[in-house]
């Protein structure tokens, strides 16, 4: 007699087995693994993550997954086990977990299907069953002829787990400043004040500059502490005085403009896309214009420059100026309106002005080229990730990224260049 199966069961051996625990099998070092599926919220790959200084062995960095910046940990390395061979460029197979009010990624060897077995044929863990922890496993089962190591995943990565180092949102002070605690005091509070005051976040991105600026604010000020600590905005625009780059908020002078130029391919064809977030009036913006329309006169050139401040970027697009205030080397692309000038049609064709916040979807194609000059050192720790991993994305192998003088990119995804007053990387092909 056949035996009856509905869609909660399967048959097996004549009788109906009940199928009310689904998981997702894997594989780690050549034995199988699995994981709640109530605990999965999907499956993924990748082949870069954002490195983050200072972290445990087996965070290999933070992933963008469409807006929400996650941690990766490397089951392999967190369980002491042997990591699969792979092509250098390969991507890894991701397990994104869901736990409580927040997201993980685990890296696995492979990921095998959703297996689904009867709750009842799980087993008590034994050591004997994996090279794991045994407080890490919820159980075995085994299924099809192949053993299953179910792992406890909130033993694991729960809030409470002291085994795992997940990434915070956002720095609430200054990391690894100094080690005299007076000072660490007075530096904690600097950076909280900054934060407060004007929108800049101190993190590895820009601490290095900052420990020494304070170390400068110390003599300027004295050792009082009172007197350190930044009491209103005036105070802390006064300590970030230095940090800004070379010609901040107006057209570069011919020193710089060269200096960029040097950096440049001198491949003048096809062509060529720029990304210019933070662009502010406009100035920068028609900066780079007239220095890649001399440099690339056979390519087509665009430029999407960006800024939420409504009022610069609404007036950027048309700016009438005096001509004492444009850099001799814009003469040849501007024209005269009334008794002042402006910029050309063909360098206005060139840029694309928008009214955007950078840290919501960019939606325009990959560019060559992003200059970015103090933007990331104003986003929160979690913007600064999540836009960091957006300049890897968009550029284009070999692309240049431009950022702040005192700025610094962490991670190994990156070639660094530095010239004079400029910052600058090149995406690793």
């Amino acid at each position: 007699m056949n035996a009856v199966v509905d869609k909660a069961g399967t048959a097996v051996n004549g009788q109906t087995e009940n199928i009310d625990f689904k998981m997702v099998a894997f594989s780690l070092a050549g034995k199988d693994y699995s994981i709640d599926i109530m605990k999965v919220r999907e499956i993924s790959k990748a082949a870069r993550f954002t490195y983050v200084p200072n972290s445990l062995p087996y965070v290999r960095g933070v992933y963008n997954l469409r807006g929400d910046i996650i941690s990766i940990i490397d089951l392999r390395t967190m369980f002491n086990l042997p990591s699969v061979k792979s092509d250098k460029n390969g991507s890894d197979e991701i397990i994104i977990l869901r736990l409580d009010d927040y997201l993980i990624g685990v890296i696995v060897d492979s990921i095998d299907k959703v297996v689904g077995i009867s709750s009842s044929s799980i087993q008590p863990p034994h050591p004997i069953f994996g090279d794991i922890n045994i407080k890490f496993i919820q159980g075995v089962v085994e299924k099809d002829n192949r053993l299953y190591i179910i792992l406890d995943v909130e033993s694991i990565f729960g809030q409470d787990a002291d085994n795992v180092e997940v990434i915070p949102t956002e720095y609430t002070a200054a990391p690894n400043f100094t080690e005299n605690k007076s000072e660490e005091v007075n530096m904690g509070f600097i950076a909280e004040t900054l934060r407060t005051f004007s929108k800049f976040n101190v993190t590895d991105l820009n601490n290095k500059w900052v420990d020494t600026r304070f170390e400068e604010w110390k003599k300027i000020k004295g050792n009082n502490s009172e007197d350190l600590q930044l009491h209103s905005e005036q105070d802390s625009e006064e300590f970030l005085s230095r940090f800004y780059s070379v010609d901040t908020g107006r057209f570069w002078s011919e020193e710089y403009r060269n200096a960029v130029s040097s950096l440049l391919d001198n491949n003048s064809q096809g062509t060529l896309r720029v990304w210019n977030p933070g662009c502010g009036k406009g100035y920068e913006t028609f900066s780079i214009a007239t220095l890649l329309s001399e440099k690339y006169n056979e390519a087509s050139i665009k430029i999407w420059a960006n800024d939420k401040d409504l009022m610069s970027i609404s007036n950027a697009p048309n700016l009438v100026l005096d001509k004492q205030v444009l850099p001799k080397y814009m003469d040849k692309h501007i024209v005269p309106v009334n008794s002042r000038y402006q910029f050309n049609q063909e360098i206005k064709d060139i840029v694309l002005f928008e009214y955007h916040d950078i840290t919501h979807p960019n939606t325009f194609p990959s560019v060559d080229i992003i200059i970015a000059r103090d933007v990331l050192s104003f986003m929160s720790y979690s913007e600064q990730l999540r836009m960091i991993t957006e300049f890897q994305e968009k550029l284009v192998p070999g692309g240049l990224l431009i950022i702040g003088q005192n700025e610094e990119l962490p991670g190994n995804d990156w070639k660094k260049i530095k010239n004079n007053n400029i910052t600058a990387y090149r995406k690793i092909l």
